[in-house]
């Protein structure tokens, strides 16, 4: 996983792109109307039910915006929230407010509505002793707020990129010619250049569990579109070797029994994909 330097400076980049892209060379409507000596408060108001995700991230927004002005926090990451809520309120210059308005209402309203469909799910396993993880199916520019909003959710980040971990899919393995060859090319791989990542690799069936179990030196097996019944047999198979994990079209209405098979993880690119923002507004007080 990436560390929590290289994270931090996602979130630099995130915001100071997203301002470039959205003010550009001025906010001229707000120069336009507001003088620059003008004050204002606003408050963040709740208006729809779920999990509330992204406060710190606005904070940290309202800071590269303006440094003087003051966040009054009442609602955290994390909180259940429900219509009528006030998450926080702003003070300070209203140009700086409404220049940082649309990046935290954009972000905190898809990271809220991530947030609360991981939560979901993790609600779900309760009991099972299974985890929850995110993948690569991300907004593209925008993965670590994403990524985020799964952890404030109650869910675990898989890697975060494609330099993190090793992870051997169905065309990796095809294009390498085989589970034995992909595998043991890998391992050369990661010696040669001194590097020290975890290998996960997908399997497609019960014969390519055997193979990667008996390459050898896996941290994580990836079971892959299997049904119930071959996903029992593959947890009996792997026993305390490595880790499991399913994958494949799991939802909401399959995601326990594919727990109840016994596997560590259920990764769904649902969690990110296929979210519709919360309603969240900035009002001027």
């Amino acid at each position: 996983m990436i560390s929590k330097a290289q994270f931090e400076k996602e979130i630099e980049l995130i915001i100071s792109n997203a301002i470039r892209e959205d003010v550009g060379e001025g906010d001229h409507s707000s120069l336009a109307c507001i003088p620059d000596t003008a004050k204002g408060k606003a408050k963040l108001l709740v208006k729809d039910e779920g999990i509330l995700a992204g406060v710190e991230f606005a904070k940290q927004v309202f800071t590269y915006v303006d440094p003087t002005l003051e966040i009054e926090v009442l609602l955290n990451d994390g909180d259940q929230i429900k219509y009528g809520d006030i998450a926080f309120y702003v003070y300070g210059s209203s140009q700086s407010i409404l220049k940082a308005e649309r990046l935290v209402l954009n972000a905190m309203q898809r990271m809220s509505a991530i947030a609360t469909k991981t939560n979901h799910f993790v609600s779900l396993l309760e009991g099972t002793g299974t985890k929850v993880l995110d993948t690569r199916k991300t907004t593209p520019g925008i993965r670590a707020l994403e990524k985020w909003a799964v952890k404030i959710g109650g869910g675990v980040n898989h890697r975060f990129a494609l330099y993190d971990m090793i992870m051997l899919k169905d065309n990796h393995i095809d294009f390498a010619g085989g589970i034995d060859e992909a595998i043991e090319l890998t391992k050369m791989y990661l010696k040669n250049n001194n590097l020290d990542l975890r290998i996960i690799v997908e399997a497609r069936d019960l014969e390519e569990i055997r193979a990667i179990l008996k390459a050898g030196g896996v941290y994580r097996i990836l079971i892959d579109n299997f049904n119930y019944e071959d996903t029992k047999k593959a947890v009996q198979l792997i026993g305390d070797k490595c880790l499991t994990e399913s994958s494949g079209g799991i939802n909401e209405e399959t995601i326990r029994k594919y727990a109840e098979c016994g596997v560590d993880y259920i990764s769904s690119g649902a969690l990110t994909h296929s979210v519709y923002n919360l309603d969240l507004s900035l009002k001027a007080v």
